[in-house]
């Protein structure tokens, strides 16, 4: 049980808490009886024997009037029981979102024979496998060439990203030509990122050639523009060659890392291990409350069983 808890009262000594303390104003009924047992007078009957030697009965006495103070003790615990005793639960975890910003490159070269098909479609598999293990985060989807077209927005649900992923294929849209501007791109997808508030901020990009626009410098410039951004880039160059070494400075300058895939079993492994080196993080968001209720329920059954059994001996008699 949760909620509710700005009037809750908390018993340090137990790490108890009541979720309805306000009930234990009644709590007065089962005090002012039990008291009023313990002082009260009227039970004595005298009789004139002479030479009598009175025992003295203050043991039985004191048993007698426990006795009926117990029934008051079942109705405090039933007042216990109504404010509702809560415990410390596990803490309520939740895991931490990050949003991940696939970058992916649908220049015409992006065709080449790849495995069973091209680099593209092979791209597109192993992003949709990536996304099985990375279930709660935030993916968006953005396709460059030339030009830079922001094609999904950041969004959790997976199913959505799915249906955009087949959309671009090389050559099938000509309106973002057929150049590869990586500098443009990934200036496009932080400025993407830094729109979210929450979670952490990742670029994911997927490409096999090499960009003009991050020689001279430009990957330096991109690199502390995303570090300023608090975004992590990982690099995936698909293809034989080696990776271009402004991939590999943006990559390792913003605290990612920089692969090259030479068929599609590497380019999934590689996919996995990002998921390992960016794991999913789990934060404490609050703590639970669960109802305590056994003990105080098994209490009132002893005391009430008790009151039951020494109704059958210990009680005042006039004689």
């Amino acid at each position: 049980m949760t909620g509710g808890f700005e009037q809750s009262l908390t018993f340090a000594m137990f790490d108890l808490s009541l979720e309805r303390p306000w009930f234990l104003l009644a709590m007065v009924v089962p005090l002012t009886i039990s008291i009023w047992i313990w002082r009260r007078r009227g039970r004595r009957i005298a009789l004139p024997i002479d030479h009598g030697i009175r025992a003295s009965r203050s043991v039985l006495h004191w048993l007698v009037t426990l006795s009926e103070t117990l029934l008051p003790a079942v109705l405090a615990i039933a007042v216990l029981i109504a404010c509702v005793p809560l415990a410390t639960g596990n803490p309520t975890t939740q895991r931490r979102l990050t949003n991940i910003e696939f970058c992916i490159d649908c220049s015409g070269s992006m065709s080449a024979k790849f495995g069973e098909g091209d680099r593209y479609d092979a791209s597109m598999k192993a992003i949709n496998e990536f996304l099985n293990y990375r279930e709660g985060d935030a993916f968006g989807l953005t396709f460059f060439a030339s030009d830079v077209v922001r094609w999904c927005p950041l969004t959790r649900d997976t199913s959505a990203f799915r249906c955009a992923l087949p959309f671009m294929k090389p050559n099938s849209q000509r309106a973002i030509g057929g150049g590869t501007m990586i500098g443009r791109a990934l200036t496009n997808c932080r400025k993407v990122l830094e729109e979210q508030d929450d979670g952490d901020r990742m670029v994911i990009l997927v490409s096999d050639g090499q960009s003009a626009d991050l020689s001279n410098g430009g990957d330096a410039t991109i690199a502390k523009e995303l570090q300023a951004a608090g975004i992590v880039m990982f690099g995936i160059h698909i293809g034989s060659s080696e990776i271009p070494g402004e991939i590999m400075n943006l990559a390792s300058s913003t605290g990612g890392e920089a692969f090259v895939s030479g068929d599609p079993e590497a380019l999934e492994a590689i996919f996995r291990s990002i998921d390992s080196m960016k794991p999913a993080e789990i934060e404490t968001v609050g703590i639970e409350y669960v109802d305590y209720l056994q003990p105080f329920c098994l209490a009132g059954l002893v005391v009430l069983c008790a009151w039951m059994l020494s109704a059958f001996g210990l009680r005042y008699t006039p004689w």
